[in-house]
């Protein structure tokens, strides 16, 4: 696991109350909504609000990559990298 992953599994954990979880409990590719984590929309807003306040990432809500950004940690840990890349 690298080191934003990580950081965004304690961001998830941190952000969403999930108390009970800690970020060996979440599979970097697993889905985070539904089937994996079971995450719902208002957790993804809050999730999104979290990311883009410590990662400093325009998401934009009408665009249509958000699903793809969002499936995984692994997923969003890519999206911000490449995010870093092209600054």
């Amino acid at each position: 696991m690298n080191t934003l992953e990580l950081e965004l599994k304690h961001l998830i954990i941190d952000t969403l109350a999930l108390e009970d979880m800690t970020p060996e409990d979440i599979d970097s590719e697993a889905p985070l909504f539904v089937d994996g984590l079971g995450l719902d929309s208002i957790d993804a807003l809050e999730l999104g609000v979290a990311i883009q306040k410590k990662y400093q990432v325009k998401l934009d809500a009408s665009n249509s990559q958000n699903k793809e950004h969002f499936r995984s940690v692994a997923n969003l840990s890519k999206f911000i990298a490449s995010h870093r890349a092209a600054q």
